[in-house]
């Protein structure tokens, strides 16, 4: 599945802003979803994750709270609602996708996930 990431841009802190992961190819609903981060000088890490059926849903510590994933698996399209945004939260981001077999898997790293979109940088000024 390819993967078109978008919704990125500048804004202060406090504010909200909603990351969209457009999917390409079949068969979107038998994939997990993830949204990960890059900030610079750092290793890319797990944000968020959704299982296929959209029924499960799993956070990075920091974020629990204030961001929320989702997906539409009719537009073939997963989102991340970021709310009370900080400036560490500033990084690039990106989408990825692994084909699991159950509807309610989490993929957790990196490594595990075989489709990546390009990423859409987030920034947030104080």
């Amino acid at each position: 599945v390819q993967l078109q990431a978008s919704g990125g841009g500048l804004v202060q802190a406090g504010r909200s802003l909603t990351l969209s992961c457009a999917a390409s190819g079949r068969s979107f609903s038998m994939y997990a979803e993830g949204w990960f981060r890059q900030a610079p000088g750092k290793e890319r890490e797990f944000v968020a994750g959704i299982s296929r059926s959209g029924s499960t849903t799993e956070y990075e510590e920091s974020v629990k709270g204030r961001f929320t994933i989702s997906r539409d698996n009719v537009k073939n399209t997963v989102y991340l609602q970021m709310n009370s945004l900080k400036p560490e939260d500033t990084a690039v981001y990106y989408c990825a996708a692994r084909m699991t077999s159950s509807r309610y898997s989490i993929v957790f790293a990196a490594n595990q996930y075989t489709d990546w979109g390009q990423g859409t940088l987030v920034t947030v000024s104080s």
